[in-house]
């Protein structure tokens, strides 16, 4: 064997050492990257999970913080009505009271004028009863409702009769048979009245739901009992 062939043989053991090492790492670098791809992947998946989570949390909280605010707004709500409407009952039972008085007023008639001395003082003591009756049932969201001269409404009114008259356009309540009241919002008691029939169709009316001041209805009914 000449000396050349012999240095090749040498050389040829070194240069495959080289090709395997290469290949080594080439597979231990494909590795690695492929271990980097399912774990970049892995972190997508678990950071997704995550905002569903989240925004799964993040919806629950804003349903349950508008229940506690819709919640919050019913109780105060039924607070409200209880305190305006817890004595509803014993409004209701002061009106025959209310009633009553003005009756005894109205029974008087004519007669009024001519009293003097403690008869006078007596009706005048009635009189200021009734205000002072009044203006109680106002303080506690009782008032009046006078709907003289407005159109028929039945959600405050109760129709007893129907009155022929064409002047006045037709469903306008003409007579107040008894007075309607209110508490708060709601009907205490509808107003009796007589209805016109014949005349022009009615023009539509604002009409407030009780009288502000129940001395005007006081004095309107002193009137009325002064000319009968």
């Amino acid at each position: 064997m000449t000396s050349t062939e012999h240095q090749r043989n040498e050389t040829r053991p070194t240069e495959d050492a080289r090709e395997e090492g290469a290949a080594a790492e080439r597979h231990e670098a494909a590795g690695e990257s492929a271990e980097a791809a399912t774990g970049a992947d892995a972190y997508e998946e678990a950071l997704a999970a995550l905002a569903a989570d989240r925004d799964s949390l993040k919806d629950k909280l804003l349903r349950t913080l508008a229940d506690m605010e819709n919640m919050r707004r019913r109780t105060e709500r039924e607070v409200a009505d209880a305190r305006t409407y817890a004595t509803t009952a014993f409004a209701r039972d002061m009106l025959s009271v209310a009633d009553n008085v003005r009756r005894a007023l109205e029974s008087l008639g004519g007669a009024r004028e001519g009293l003097e001395g403690p008869a006078k003082a007596l009706v005048e003591g009635i009189e200021l009863t009734e205000r002072d009756l009044l203006h109680t049932l106002e303080r506690h969201g009782v008032k009046p409702v006078d709907p003289q001269g407005h159109k028929f409404d039945p959600n405050l009114h109760q129709a007893m009769f129907e009155v022929p008259d064409p002047s006045v356009p037709n469903g306008t309540v003409v007579q107040v048979v008894q007075t309607g009241y209110v508490i708060g919002e709601r009907v205490l008691r509808p107003a009796l009245v007589g209805v016109s029939k014949g005349g022009p169709k009615a023009e539509p009316k604002a009409e407030p739901k009780a009288d502000p001041k129940p001395d005007a209805a006081s004095s309107q009914g002193d009137g009325e009992a002064g000319a009968s």
